[in-house]
């Protein structure tokens, strides 16, 4: 079977469903992982977010710890750890930590949430569209702008919360530089003496940069020779251009002769295609909690969700979201994850579910997995 050779990986999140606790979903996460391996998924990597009620993943190193320990090889890593407010230092310590128990078993993945204004970028242009939609069909929506958020209450309580007083982000490309140098053990300060991490330098980390445009993500991860992956689940709009963007700035490194790119997609996977409809019920109105502002909510059941009294606006809000989710039977997830395999030339895949059941998180990972024709443990 042809996609065989696309490995998937899963994204989690670790969402908290209405009428459970933080507790069970980090219990059903350390589950999830446990069968992701089974099941011949190539990678379990965790998100990292902060002041979201729905959204339990809040320190990316603490989880993979804990998953390192239930599981045996599959590669564990994070999708994305936030700069913004951290320095390279703590990110090559946190990371060599965990090598330095599971070795080899690691992918540093970089973002640049809550860091500085992106400076100015040579960006590609957006791969041709015909109706919203690419060459091979593949939906691209229009773009859509997160500035309102960037300017939002809550992100500048997230910056008050996770810098100290004062503190100022350091600029991403340099960041990168310094994580690259403090690994390899080629940092020199201006002190002039010699600078070791360890545990950290030399550790067998995979490093990849994740991005939702052609900024300063793809540029960063392109001319250092790193692994890029695209968020088609949080930016369809911009997800071509974003690949094209990392492509073009890509310089080979020792690590990396050629290209690499994965990219993300929402996905939901039942018997039947109106079972996944209505397990996919929630995420509109999810989706409508993190765009506005609020924070994630705690994942609503269907009949939750229903209640919701949608305005023309919400509609708006998430409309981009809901119409590039994949749900359905797993061969109508299969054969959309095709097409934005090909459409975006991906390596390789990584899908994200959110379901209020775990049994039903869990169900639609087997079926993707037995239809894709990942090898079980």
């Amino acid at each position: 079977m042809a996609t065989a050779r696309t490995p998937l990986a899963v994204l989690d999140l670790v969402p908290v469903s209405t009428g459970s606790t933080a507790g069970q979903a980090l219990r059903n996460s350390l589950d999830l992982a446990r069968r992701a391996e089974q099941l011949g998924y190539s990678r379990y990597w965790f998100a990292e977010h902060h002041l979201n009620p729905g959204v339990a993943g809040t320190s990316p190193a603490v989880l993979l710890a804990l998953a390192a320990a239930v599981t045996s090889d599959i590669r564990l890593g994070s999708g994305a750890l936030q700069l913004g407010h951290r320095t390279a230092l703590s990110a090559v310590e946190e990371f060599g930590l965990l090598d330095a128990v599971h070795p080899g078993r690691f992918d540093l993945g970089l973002g640049r949430s809550g860091g500085p204004a992106e400076r100015s970028t040579p960006v590609a242009e957006a791969a041709a569209t015909v109706d919203g939609r690419a060459p091979n069909g593949l939906l691209v929506p229009e773009r859509y702008s997160h500035e309102h958020l960037l300017r939002s209450p809550r992100l500048a309580l997230h910056r008050k919360l996770l810098q100290l007083p004062g503190a100022e982000s350091q600029a991403y490309d340099e960041q990168v530089d310094d994580i690259l140098a403090l690994l390899a053990g080629t940092y020199a300060p201006d002190a002039g003496f010699e600078t070791r991490v360890v545990p950290g330098e030399g550790a067998a980390l995979e490093l990849w940069v994740l991005g939702s445009s052609a900024g300063i993500s793809a540029q960063v991860a392109g001319a250092n020779g790193l692994r890029f992956a695209a968020n088609y689940h949080v930016s369809p709009g911009t997800v071509l251009e974003a690949v094209e963007g990392y492509r073009q700035a890509f310089k080979p490194s020792a690590g990396l002769d050629r290209p690499y790119v994965s990219v993300s997609a929402d996905v939901v996977v039942a018997d039947d295609e109106g079972a996944a409809l209505e397990l996919a019920t929630g995420y509109g109105l999810w989706v409508r909690s993190i765009r506005s502002g609020e924070g994630a909510i705690a994942f609503p059941t269907p009949e939750e969700a229903r209640r919701h009294i949608w305005s023309e606006e919400d509609r708006a809000l998430v409309a981009d979201r809901t119409a590039t989710q994949f749900t359905g039977t797993a061969p109508q997830v299969a054969e959309q994850l095709r097409t934005l395999r090909d459409a975006t030339g991906a390596d390789e895949l990584i899908v994200t579910t959110i379901t209020h059941g775990h049994a039903d998180r869990v169900r639609s990972y087997e079926l993707l997995a037995a239809e894709w024709g990942l090898t079980a443990g």
